[in-house]
């Protein structure tokens, strides 16, 4: 007697169509399916709002990292025009390594578009930010960081500011901005700091 094999029809669930950021949030906050989640947060970024919204969720309270790396995914394809680039910047501000590294990434995939805001840090008045835009530049390996450091390096006043940039000079310095380093130690005149980090600068930049 030949054996029946029974064929069990294969349920498959239609993915909801949202209305509003509000219902694709919702339905995001109540699935721990990975594969809805990840739908979820697909729909959410075509949203007004929704990449926003996604930046919010990349916290070190979430430690699910295939989350955290789907939304970094998601975020690195809007176009830079109308990403959330600062917000994200942001997340370079954390202790956690693991979210600062995804900042890095989705910021290096908006390519030039992160310049302005980069401009923005360096030529206003708050040192800690300066500071923070000249970290971004080394953290992204911007094809213009060597010229925005030189140009920052012309006329900073600020010791920490200064030697930060410095620090990475001596990593993507040339021969040429030799002159501008050695002009740090006047400026800085008795800062024995000052004259450490220039010449630990050159040195490299010498190889």
């Amino acid at each position: 007697m030949p054996l029946v094999k029974n064929h069990v029809a294969q349920v498959i669930e239609d993915l909801p169509t949202f209305a509003t950021l509000e219902d694709a949030q919702a339905y995001c906050q109540d699935n721990t399916d990975p594969s809805k989640k990840d739908y979820a947060v697909e729909e959410i970024v075509k949203f007004e709002g929704g990449p926003e919204y996604l930046v919010s969720l990349i916290n070190p309270e979430r430690t699910d990292k295939k989350v955290l790396t789907k939304i970094a995914s998601v975020l690195s394809t809007v176009d830079p025009e109308i990403a959330p680039i600062e917000a994200i910047m942001d997340l370079l501000k954390l202790d956690n390594a693991y979210i600062r590294n995804l900042g890095i990434s989705m910021l290096r995939d908006y390519g030039t578009a992160i310049k302005y805001y980069i401009v923005k840090f360096l030529i206003g008045d708050d040192r800690d930010l300066r500071i923070f835009a000249i970290n971004v530049l080394g953290d992204v390996n911007f094809s213009e960081s060597r010229d925005m450091l030189i140009e920052l390096l012309e006329t900073e006043e600020d010791i920490n500011v200064a030697m930060t940039a410095v620090d990475y000079m001596g990593e993507i310095g040339e021969e040429e901005d030799i002159e501008l380093l050695e002009s740090l130690k006047p400026r800085f005149k008795g800062e024995v700091y000052v004259e450490f980090a220039v010449d630990g600068a050159i040195s490299m930049i010498k190889g």
